[in-house]
């Protein structure tokens, strides 16, 4: 199949015209789609990760293989259940999201360096945290899609506000917070009681009878705060490719649960991504323009596909070669 002949088969109408495709989803696609990430949760937590330990490189590597394969093999019952333009949605939002939630991973690296969380605790604070994602993406997205739904307009506030963030992260501070300034911080530490002491990777602890949070709790709440913060970027960016809630929520939940092997594969690289937060702007400048264009003009998913993939991957080939010193 060539590349002329793949773009027409993810431009092909399903189940509806306009602009965006519009799905018939019966209550049986939402089920198999929420029973399959509930198994490969628990599979991940009972059986992979059952016992504590510190993740290599290598398993790193091979999980996020796995990740991503599960993914974009997902992509296959969306074209065989919805057709060829919901499979174009499913990948614009994957891409989408996948490249945006790469700065989480590195928030999260500065948050366990921040609290000296043992690498073998690790996993377990980020499991629950992208459990907790889960759920927070799904409010945002319905949620969103609603208000697109009823107010037109909120359109251009979405698209205004990618524009906004976009050149914020070309011209604004390139180093995250610290998180001993953290405001959300100090509202945990004085309503919840706490102790600095690690209890193995248990959230709670018992000292002199009473029952006390252990900073993992505190690195988990952290964790779900920032990512609401970046699902209040990534969610309205997924929403200029697929108005779709099924859609936007299958590519999002499939992009953040390959997330935790992610982290452990380029935690320490932060410094290596030379140009990949320029690369993520563009990327969501693209889409804010997108988004505040569509009443005029419509860009064809397979477009915003290529684009997507085209900036994200010179972004991480300029950086390559920048760590290598070439010019």
């Amino acid at each position: 199949m060539n590349l002329a002949s793949f773009g027409s088969l993810l431009g092909a109408e399903s189940g509806g015209g306009g602009n965006f495709v519009v799905l018939d989803v019966e209550p049986w696609h939402w089920t198999v789609l929420v029973g399959l990430i509930a198994a490969l949760l628990l599979l991940d937590l009972l059986v992979f990760h059952r016992e504590a330990h510190e993740i290599t490189t290598k398993e790193a590597a091979l999980e996020s293989t796995v990740w991503i394969s599960i993914g974009v093999s997902f992509s296959l019952v969306v074209l065989w259940w919805f057709g060829g333009a919901a499979t174009g949605e499913y990948f614009s939002g994957y891409l989408i999201e996948k490249s945006l939630s790469v700065d989480n991973v590195f928030v999260w690296a500065l948050l366990m360096s921040y609290f000296k969380v043992p690498p073998k605790y690790q996993h377990r604070v980020l499991f629950w945290g992208i459990f907790g994602a889960l759920v927070m993406r799904a409010i945002f997205i319905f949620a969103g899609v609603a208000l697109i739904e009823r107010f037109d307009w909120i359109l251009y506030v979405f698209g205004a506000f990618l524009l906004f963030t976009a050149a914020r992260m070309i011209f604004g501070d390139k180093e995250h917070a610290d998180p001993a300034n953290s405001r959300f911080l100090k509202v945990i530490n004085r309503v919840v009681p706490s102790t600095d002491k690690l209890d193995g990777p248990h959230l709670f602890t018992k000292e002199n009878g009473k029952r006390l949070a252990t900073p993992l709790f505190a690195v988990l709440l952290l964790v779900e705060a920032t990512d609401v913060i970046f699902a209040v970027d990534s969610v309205p960016a997924v929403l200029a490719v697929s108005r779709e809630q099924f859609i936007v929520f299958a590519s999002n939940a499939f992009a953040i649960l390959g997330l935790r092997a992610l982290y452990f594969l380029l935690a320490d690289m932060h410094a290596r991504f030379h140009y990949l937060q320029q690369g993520l702007a563009i990327i969501l400048a693209f889409v804010g323009v997108k988004m505040i264009i569509a009443e005029w003009y419509h860009i064809p998913t397979f477009l915003s596909l290529v684009i997507i993939a085209i900036v994200l991957g010179i972004s991480i080939t300029l950086s390559i070669r920048k760590g290598k010193g070439e010019p």
